[in-house]
């Protein structure tokens, strides 16, 4: 029998921010870990049920906390620890990255509708255009909309009174509420289709059309 080859887990360190108290803590890792925990990122000792582990000060704004849990993940990194940092906490994503993301989904769903072969395939990802929550219709709908509001807003414009283009932009907002829905309705049919057992006749019962005519003159 093989046998597994040994880890030292407690040697990587997980960098994430706790959803209960909002802390950002940082646990595993070895000595040398913590030093560099403190030092580059300003992380505190602190002791915990199951060990000691570090976390970063009280009251920090959110900014901060990213900036020093990046700066303590890039320095253990360098130094050769193995480290996983929270995404939510990473400076270095950047709305470009998130932006590429965004296009390489959207590009996705085009080639999977393209290179689909069956009905239900086509139902999910019509879905995934038009859900009306994290559809991407309805999404998009979503932008227009703050984005109206908030133009207005900027130009004190009363409602009912914007100038054309912005109204104009307002009433994109229905347009694209009638599309999600026209989307919405031809996946649902879609996707009944798709559950449709076949109604063809079994083949003992079919007649040869040659064989109906032939004895329809006799």
């Amino acid at each position: 029998m093989t046998q597994e080859p040994d880890f030292w887990v407690l040697e990587y360190v997980t960098i994430t921010k706790d959803p209960r108290t909002g802390l950002v803590v940082a646990i595993g890792g070895t000595e040398q870990a913590a030093d560099l925990l403190q030092r580059a990122g300003g992380f505190l000792s602190a002791a915990g049920p199951r060990g000691d582990y570090h976390r970063l000060p009280h009251g920090l704004p959110v900014e901060q906390q990213r900036l020093k849990a990046t700066a303590a993940a890039h320095a253990l990194a360098t130094a050769g620890h193995s480290v996983h940092l929270d995404p939510a906490l990473n400076m270095l994503a950047t709305p470009d990255g998130e932006r590429e993301a965004a296009l390489r989904y959207v590009a996705k769903l085009a080639e999977r509708v393209a290179t689909a072969e069956t009905s239900s395939e086509v139902a999910e990802v019509l879905a995934e255009v038009a859900s009306p929550i994290h559809g991407l219709l309805p999404l998009t709908r979503e932008v227009i909309v703050r984005a109206w509001i908030t133009a207005s807003d900027l130009q004190n414009s009363e409602p009912g009174k914007e100038p054309e283009p912005i109204a104009r932009l307002g009433n994109t907002t229905d347009s694209l509420l009638r599309a999600a829905h026209t989307v919405l309705r031809a996946r649902n049919h879609i996707a009944r289709t798709a559950q449709q057992p076949a109604t063809a006749p079994p083949p003992g019962l079919r007649t040869p059309p040659s064989t109906s005519r032939t004895h329809g003159h006799g």
